[in-house]
């Protein structure tokens, strides 16, 4: 098995239960966060981060040098706050319709990424992320954008477990 092909079908098999999670959601419950703690993201805000957030602007930055950056910014001039904004600063879907919708495009974006990445590069282009940390492979990027996606899906299944949903690990794992 070729490493793109591991990234398309990891890739795959998050926005498939990502997806799922999001239909859990009603329109009425988008300005909910839990009670207790700080700088919990509202779902709606959850929702809009992970659907055009989460992993295809990434993946597309790592393969194509192209962040989706207003006015052809450069991911590296940005601050940790750009990168990692407090709740407070976060923009939020106005419709789960919405939020599938950005879900959606953000799959198709990460993976016609995937697909355009040479294979070779995937283990020999090493790079640093613009928000910083050591050097690793795009293989190794790209997968932990994956992984980004996987850990707010699971932080919604969280959020919908405080919400008295009957969810469990069926759910969180697509089975």
């Amino acid at each position: 098995m070729t490493l793109k092909k591991i990234l398309q079908e990891r890739a795959e098999a998050t926005y498939a239960v990502t997806e799922k999670l999001f239909q859990r959601v009603a329109d009425s419950e988008l300005s909910w966060s839990p009670a207790n703690g700080r700088n919990w993201m509202t779902v709606g805000q959850l929702l809009m981060h992970s659907a055009s957030y989460g992993c295809g602007k990434a993946i597309q930055g790592f393969v194509k040098g192209d962040w989706g950056l207003p006015g052809n910014k450069n991911a590296g001039d940005l601050s940790a706050e750009d990168h990692a904004p407090p709740a407070a600063a976060m923009s939020s879907v106005e419709s789960v319709t919405q939020a599938l919708a950005l879900l959606a495009q953000d799959r198709d974006l990460a993976l016609a990424c995937i697909t355009d990445a040479d294979e070779s590069d995937l283990s020999a282009r090493r790079i640093a992320a613009p928000w910083g940390g050591p050097e690793a492979t795009l293989f190794q990027h790209l997968l932990q954008m994956i992984d980004h996606l996987a850990q707010h899906k699971s932080q919604l299944f969280y959020y919908l477990k405080l919400m008295g949903k009957d969810v469990n690990t069926c759910d969180l794992w697509g089975m």
